[in-house]
Parts: structure tokens; C-alpha cells; sequence
């Protein structure tokens, strides 16, 4: 088939990051025409582009695995969800930002583009069909994020993030691609269906394909910020603006996750047990590091960039059993983790004003003294990131820890329990401080009536969804039929 010739098919296929680009374009160009005070018009724009993308992927969606774009292009259940689910994310990471960089005087149209683009990064990687496809996705999220580490170009710390993020970033994509270009030279082709049906036939003792799947590991290890591919996400965390904090926290989570599947599940499936054995390294390290070296940290950012590492653990864990029972656990503890993370950093830009940062332990002393209402949010967010029932993080670990107990793991099922009661007290520590510490000051708290809204439903979800979980287990169960 000539490759230049594009069918209906594939225009149908790929028309939601056809109109995500076409649209961001277009709020680009209407970003150069306006000042600080109509710098709003950007936002909505930005808003009403993600409303519009998402009715695309549900009009567009489709119900069985469909390829198209000669092969580099999948269109699926899961890629539907996951693309919902990210333009969801990316909504509510724009609107817990406005406010925030209005009152700084950062509210500039290059956040919401920079943010557009890598959400298009994200929905490329998602229903990537390619050796080249993934890495074409996993770049375009990846210069996106790097600029918007960088986007307060008058903060020191944040410049010396983003050097630090793009140096690392570019050694791991690096590492990415010359897997990619090994397991291309193995096996003769760049479609991943394709490549599994080679693996199959070399067998997985074939030196070629361990020593690309090598690279390849250090590659999805990096994007997720597992051990010991983790040194960018506590600095990058910290230094960058809360904002661009809480967008690196959630929606390129969703993203890792399709790396790591697509990759890892449909193309090298058939050396599961080479790569299972690299995962089962990455999640414990993971969780018994970002666990244990979160308890030290009094700045709060930093602590959750550590309790990141600690969740990146757990979802490795799903990855590793290398069943349909696993995928879907990762997949629920990764949408879980997304919704609870925008909350946890929701809230540091709520307690935040003009010239404070609300991101040390000891700013939410009291916090139930000053607004019983976002206190409860808090304690929400914390007790599921805890795992703690009826919250839906407990679910998440459960249905983990359930999927390497069906594959005969036990010795990792009681190390995730072990850590995960470690973990438990650097959330619980947030916890006495807001209820049982005298508040520093009793300023009442700042923040937009849409930003207390949206940080409202979004501390309530956890329980929702805890005292519901079948709801949420159901469709991942679903989509990854």
C-alpha cells in the first residue's frame, strides 16, 4: 500500500489530535493579539478546546481494536479512556492555575499552549501503533514539559530545574531510542503487532532483543521517575511552579502508563520474563525509597514528588505480573493517582497568595482552624494517597497487591504492605499538623469560587470512588478486554 495515500478511515482514526492541534494553533495565533487584561480569552479558549477534543474521542471512539495510518496508528477502548481521562486532568491543572498566575503576573498564553501541546504529546503516545510513533509522542510531551518547567523565566530555581529535567530527559530518550533502533534491527519492523509476532519467534533468550529491552527499560523507567532513574523529580518538582507542578504530577502519568503497556505488553510481551524481572527492581527501590526518604521532607512538594516515586512503585507492580489482572490494577491506580495528585497540589495553590508559597508542612498548621471545609479535602486526599479505607487509593493498592498475589509473588505483596504502612506517616503527619497544631496565622483563605468548586468535587471523588470502586475497576477491566 502506498504509504502517502490517507483513507477516511484514518482521518476518522486520528481526528481528536487533529483537533486538538488545529485548535491549539489557533489559540496561539489569537494569544499574539492580546494584552494582560484579556489574557482570559486564552484560558477559555484552552477550556473550550479540551471540551471539544473530548466530545471528539467519544464520538470517534470505537469498540474493537482498529489500525490505521499503515500500521502506527491504534485506535481502542483503552486509548479512548486514557485520552479522557488526560484532557480531564489538563482541565482541571489550567483551572487550579489561573488564579494562581494571575496574581503573579504570569498569566501568559505560552502555559495553556505549552500545556495543549503536550496533552497532544500524550494522545499520540496513547494510541501508538510504532516503534516511531511512541517515541514521536514521548518527545513532543517531553520538550513541552521541559519549557514549562522553565516558564517563570525570572526564577532561579526553576531554570536550574528545567536544565537538570531536559539534561536527564535527553540521556534517557537517548537510551529509549537506541533500544527502539535495536529491537528495530532484531526483528525487521517497527509495527508493534509486528514486532511481538518476531519476539514470539526468537524466543526470550534471544541476546539482541535483552540487550535493546535493557535500554528500553531505562527509557519507561525514567518518564515514570522510577528508581534509580529518579534524581529529576524532587528538584523538577520543587523548582517549578506549582502550576506546572501539578501538570507534571497527573496527566503525563497517563502517558508513562501507555509507554510502558504499549511497549512493554503488545510489542515485547514475549519477553515477559526478562522484563519482569527489571520491573520487580524498579517497584521495590521505588517504594522503599520514595517511601522512607519522604519522611524527611518539610517542603510539601517535595515530599509528594517523593510519594510519586513511592505510587510509581505500585504501578510498576501491576505492570510486572504481566496478566490482564495486572493491567488493569496499573491502569486503575494510575487514573487513581491522577485524581488524587491534582488534589493534593490543588490545594498548595488554594493555601497559596501574591508573594507566599503555601508549600512547607508547617503553612497547613492549623488548617482546620481556618476552613473546616478544605481541611476535610485535605485529610481525604491524604488518607487515599495513604490507602486508607473506605478511600479509593485503598482499592488501587489492594487490586495491586491482589494481581502479584495471583502470580505467586507473595514475598512482593508483603513488602508493598510493609512500605505501604511506612508511607502511611508522612500523610498522617499532614493530618495532626492541620487539626492538632495552632494555625501561624488566621488569614482566611484566598482563591476563585471555580478553583474552591472544582478542589471541592475533586477531594470528594476519592470517597466517591472508594465507597463505588467497582465503578471505576469495571471500565478498566473493560477497556483492556
Amino acid at each position: 500500500m502506498n504509504p502517502a495515500i490517507i483513507t477516511r478511515l484514518d482521518l476518522m482514526l486520528a481526528s481528536p489530535e487533529i483537533f486538538l492541534l488545529a485548535a491549539t494553533c489557533l489559540i496561539l495565533l489569537v494569544d499574539l493579539f492580546l494584552d494582560d487584561r484579556q489574557r482570559w480569552q486564552t484560558f477559555v479558549l484552552s477550556l473550550a478546546a479540551l471540551a471539544g477534543t473530548t466530545w471528539v474521542v467519544a464520538r470517534t471512539g470505537v469498540d474493537v481494536r482498529t489500525v490505521g495510518w499503515h500500521g502506527t496508528y491504534v485506535s481502542d477502548p483503552l486509548a479512548a479512556l486514557l485520552k479522557i481521562v488526560a484532557c480531564g486532568a489538563v482541565g482541571v491543572a489550567f483551572i487550579y492555575a489561573y488564579g494562581y498566575l494571575q496574581k503573579r503576573g504570569l498569566l501568559k498564553g505560552e502555559f495553556f499552549t505549552l500545556g495543549l501541546f503536550a496533552l497532544l504529546g500524550i494522545m499520540v503516545l496513547v494510541s501508538a501503533n510504532s516503534l516511531v510513533t511512541l517515541y514521536l509522542g514521548v518527545e513532543l510531551l517531553a520538550l513541552s514539559l521541559y519549557a514549562m518547567v522553565a516558564f517563570h523565566r525570572d526564577l532561579a530555581v526553576a531554570a536550574e530545574a528545567a536544565i537538570k529535567y531536559f539534561v536527564l530527559g535527553s540521556i534517557a530518550s537517548g537510551a529509549l531510542l537506541y533500544g527502539i533502533s535495536m529491537i528495530y534491527g532484531v526483528t525487521g519492523t517497527l509495527e508493534l503487532g509486528k514486532v511481538s509476532q518476531v519476539v514470539t519467534t526468537l524466543g526470550p533468550s534471544h541476546i539482541g532483543l535483552l540487550f535493546g529491552l535493557a535500554f528500553v527499560i531505562v527509557g519507561v523507567a525514567f518518564k515514570f521517575g522510577a528508581v534509580p532513574f529518579h534524581m529529576w523529580v524532587p528538584d523538577v518538582y520543587q523548582g517549578a511552579p506549582t502550576p506546572v507542578t501539578l501538570f507534571l504530577s497527573s496527566a503525563p502519568k497517563l502517558a508513562s502508563f501507555a509507554l510502558a503497556f504499549r511497549l512493554l505488553a503488545e510489542g515485547l510481551g514475549g519477553l515477559h520474563s526478562g522484563w519482569q524481572d527489571m520491573l520487580v527492581v524498579l517497584s521495590v527501590l521505588s517504594m522503599a525509597l520514595g517511601n522512607v526518604v519522604a519522611i524527611a521532607q518539610t517542603n510539601l512538594k517535595r515530599m509528594l514528588a517523593y510519594s510519586t516515586i513511592s505510587h510509581v512503585g505500585f504501578i510498576l507492580l501491576g505492570i510486572l505480573a504481566g496478566t490482564s489482572e495486572g493491567y488493569q490494577a496499573a491502569l486503575y491506580y494510575t487514573i487513581t493517582y491522577v485524581v488524587m495528585s491534582v488534589g493534593g497540589f490543588g490545594m498548595i495553590i488554594l493555601l497559596s497568595r501574591a508573594g507566599f508559597e503555601a508549600d512547607s508542612l508547617d503553612d497547613f498548621k492549623g488548617l482546620n482552624a481556618r476552613s473546616p471545609w478544605f481541611a476535610a479535602m485535605m485529610l481525604m486526599l491524604m488518607f487515599s494517597m495513604a490507602g486508607v479505607p473506605p478511600f479509593v487509593g485503598f482499592w488501587a493498592k489492594l487490586a495491586v497487591i491482589q494481581a502479584v498475589l495471583h502470580v505467586g509473588a507473595l514475598w512482593l505483596a508483603v513488602v508493598a504492605v510493609a512500605l505501604s504502612v511506612v508511607g502511611a506517616y508522612y500523610y498522617l503527619r499532614v493530618v495532626k499538623l492541620m487539626y492538632f497544631d495552632e494555625p501561624d496565622e488566621r488569614r482566611a483563605l484566598e482563591g476563585s469560587s471555580a478553583l474552591r468548586l472544582v478542589l471541592s468535587v475533586n477531594g470528594l471523588a476519592v470517597l466517591v470512588l472508594g465507597l463505588y470502586p467497582g465503578l471505576l475497576l469495571e471500565l478498566c477491566a473493560r477497556v483492556l478486554q
